[in-house]
């Protein structure tokens, strides 16, 4: 039971940071409130798989730009426009907001497209994506507890 809860934590984290509309708050949240599972450890595991999730777009960015104009391409041309205009006003460090609905898909696979090196794209991408899950963490366990 608790390595299945483990699995589903992973997996809803990693699918959450992908072009899927997913939430992986909850899960976490949920866990944190059941009785036997350590908050960093669950911690550890959403931001891991959620930073490798956001690979998956950077990957998709940095090499897959050519099929943009087909109607099945995961990215509308505005999110990566909205993307783009955000990186190039904030930088690569808005990779640290990698997190935020709506705008964090499209950053993440912008990155890709602008070719922004890998080692500090996971830098800045699992701070972001860390923090955020502490602060999901912290306040479920403040509400459950």
């Amino acid at each position: 039971m608790e390595a299945a809860a483990y699995v589903s934590l992973f997996v809803s984290a990693f699918a959450a940071a992908t072009i899927l509309p997913m939430s992986s708050e909850a899960v976490l949240s949920a866990l944190v409130a059941a009785e036997g599972f350590d908050i960093w450890f669950l911690i550890g595991i959403a931001s891991i798989a959620n930073t490798l999730g956001a690979v998956v777009n950077w990957v998709l960015g940095r090499y897959c730009l050519r099929w943009r104009d087909h109607r099945w391409f995961p990215v509308s041309a505005s999110a990566l426009d909205r993307a783009s205009r955000w990186s190039a006003r904030y930088g690569q460090v808005s990779l640290l907001f990698a997190w935020v609905p709506v705008i964090g898909d499209p950053l993440t696979f912008a990155a890709g497209v602008l070719r922004v090196p890998v080692w500090r794209f996971l830098l800045l991408v699992a701070v972001g994506k860390t923090l955020r899950y502490v602060a999901v963490a912290l306040l479920a366990e403040r509400a459950f507890a």
